[in-house]
């Protein structure tokens, strides 16, 4: 390629198409879009968004950067993005009946390859001076319609479906599989069939960690930062403790926000499991080693973060099997730096003044790939673009 700077690709940014919004229109209860009293529109995703009827409900504001695929261009120029790979933003489909839901799922299918596959078009046209590397600027994450008493076989078609579609390159799905978690056994034949699939599966938070956060109100802080990262952590545990990365080797687990707590807690996991006997004999290798079976976004915010994710997951490897003994790592090599790549998680955290193009919440997690210690250029540059392109197959 001419250029001489990194690919970027953005595997975390999230859009909610137009047929989304008109079934979030319709809902009395959260989730929800209500309209304020000064006229805009406004999501509620969380109780911690809502007050008194919902009347006067913070949420937060939505518009056309939610839906226009214009929008989404004019962000990516403005933050030299050549690749996005968006996905249907949380709750996805869960607050849908089964026949509710396969049918979403199916129009949502179709309405988001139509949405990559259709770009550029002749009304496209960007006026930013941002040039990409590649014309092929828009890849997704389907949807499945995981929705308790769903019958599986719905599922399964919705795969398939998803297999034919040129641009839709993985599934995104939440933390509770068809109602029971990730663990449930009714999900087995669904992992079974993704794995067979090859297409990535975006495990991405939204219930939080409930009743944890006292009566203060502060806003959708702890939420976020604390519940979301937390309901990602315990729910991969228990898949990894059902023995799913045992049974399907291939399953592509891409983790939303570098897996929460997961790779810090990894080392207390994994003395907690060979110290139970109810799970010590259930995996074929230690805990840690599961880790650098799955993938990460890094939307860390930080290069410390950040750094910690990749030892972590650098460090996998020698945990595999059983033996008890400490692993020797190599500090000064990064294999980890693979497993790792770059996400904005755009529309949200957007600027709170609305002042300026550049996003902070952006920058910080361009600044933490940049900052890593002993990250060589070879491998920041897999973390903001390759690692992405040779996961999804991306054509350049």
């Amino acid at each position: 390629m001419a250029s001489s700077r990194s690919l970027l690709v953005d595997c975390h940014t999230h859009i909610y198409p137009p047929s989304y919004m008109d079934l979030m229109r319709k809902r009395t209860e959260i989730p929800r879009v209500h309209t304020a009293p000064d006229g805009q529109e406004k999501v509620i995703l969380l109780k911690e968004e809502a007050h008194g009827d919902g009347s006067n409900s913070q949420g937060r504001p939505v518009g056309p950067q939610y839906w226009d695929r214009a929008e989404k261009i004019k962000f990516m120029d403005t933050h030299g993005i050549d690749v996005s790979i968006v996905s249907l933003a949380n709750p996805w489909l869960d607050f849908l009946t089964p026949d509710e839901a396969v049918k979403a799922a199916r129009d949502l299918n179709l309405d988001i390859q139509q949405y990559c596959s259709t770009y550029p078009s002749e009304a496209s046209t960007s006026s930013s001076q941002f040039s990409p590397q590649t014309s092929n600027r828009l890849f997704a994450f389907g949807s499945l319609p995981l929705v308790p008493g769903v019958e599986t076989s719905k599922v399964l078609e919705a795969i398939e479906q998803i297999k034919s579609l040129s641009h839709v390159r993985g599934v995104v799905m939440g933390t509770r599989g068809v109602g029971k978690g990730l663990d449930d056994e009714a999900m087995e034949p669904i992992w079974k069939a993704l794995a067979d699939s090859g297409l990535v599966v975006f495990v991405h938070p939204h219930y939080g960690v409930e009743g944890a956060f006292g009566e203060q109100d502060n806003g959708h802080v702890l939420a976020l930062a604390l519940g979301f990262p937390f309901e990602t952590t315990i729910a991969i545990a228990r898949l990894i403790l059902y023995g799913v990365l045992d049974r399907y080797p291939t399953l592509r687990l891409l983790l939303a926000h570098s897996a929460g707590a997961l790779p810090a807690l990894s080392s207390r996991l994994s003395s907690c499991v060979v110290h139970d006997p109810t799970v010590k004999d259930r995996l074929q290798h230690d805990f840690r080693y599961y880790l650098g079976q799955m993938w990460y976004d890094a939307v860390t915010y930080g290069p410390e973060e950040l750094a910690l994710t990749e030892r972590v997951v650098s460090r996998a490897d020698k945990y595999e099997g059983k033996d008890e003994h400490l692993a020797y790592v190599d500090r000064g090599v990064f294999p980890g730096v693979d497993r790792i790549m770059f996400g904005t998680d755009h529309p949200f955290f957007p600027p709170l003044d609305g002042e300026g193009t550049r996003w902070k919440s952006v920058d910080e997690n361009l600044d933490a790939i940049a900052g890593v210690a002993g990250w060589s250029g070879t491998e920041r540059s897999k973390v903001m673009g390759r690692n992405a392109v040779e996961l999804f197959g991306i054509e350049l």
